[in-house]
């Protein structure tokens, strides 16, 4: 006579957090959070089910919506690699005002190349407090590595980190600025209407390595 698999009850978020479950018991995460996006309703009840082999499948689950919490983190500094980190601290210093925070680094030791990966690495460099933050605020972080790798001319719609903004008073003079202490420009000035933002004044420009820089002007 076959064995006859016993029909579990549902159970609710609440009792399912107290459950314990093989990784090979769930499904995969695509297919999870595919169904608990197509369910609205904020009574959601896990129901367990035995298959033929004895293992416990997960058939719907609005668990993972309420278990993905953000970590707790804070933006602390972007990193930019210069080929000559003085000439852009200079820069990005007389341009737009960025001040150096905390003492000059030069770095070379094992934990280092355990972090970046790169076999006997020595970066030298600044971090600059940026304008309109305190000293608690995000830095730019320039860099120079001892042994750099080369890349062409950064373009706008490069896959990756893309550029940094400044806000300015006046897009025209910060950018006759910019070109006046070796940097240049990507583009043209723009000015258009941001539907539910506002009137943005706007240019893309390039620091003197190349590394495109925006400036902008809400109104």
């Amino acid at each position: 006579m076959p064995q006859v698999q016993p029909i579990l009850p549902a159970v609710m978020l609440s009792e399912a957090k107290h459950l314990k479950f093989s990784k090979r018991a769930i499904q995969k995460r695509s297919e999870i959070e595919s169904l608990a996006s197509r369910t609205s309703s904020p009574a959601l009840q896990l129901r367990f089910a035995q298959n033929d082999i004895g293992k416990w499948i997960l058939i719907l689950v609005g668990l993972v919506k309420e278990k993905r919490m953000p970590i707790r983190a804070k933006y602390v500094h972007t990193n930019l690699i210069a080929r000559d980190w003085e000439r852009l601290v200079r820069f990005y210093r007389e341009v737009f005002g960025c001040e150096p925070k905390g003492p000059e680094r030069d770095l070379s030791a094992a934990w280092l190349d355990r972090v970046n990966s790169v076999p006997n690495a020595r970066l030298r460099g600044a971090h600059l407090r940026l304008p309109g933050y305190d000293d608690d605020g995000p830095t730019l972080e320039i860099f120079s590595y001892d042994q750099l790798i080369e890349r062409g001319l950064p373009r706008a719609n490069e896959c990756g980190f893309g550029h940094i903004a400044f806000a300015v008073e006046n897009v025209d003079t910060a950018l006759q600025a910019v070109i006046a202490a070796g940097g240049g420009a990507v583009g043209e000035i723009a000015t258009a209407e941001v539907k539910g933002v506002g009137l943005l004044r706007v240019v893309y420009a390039r620091d003197p390595e190349g590394n495109i820089v925006e400036l902008q002007k809400w109104s």
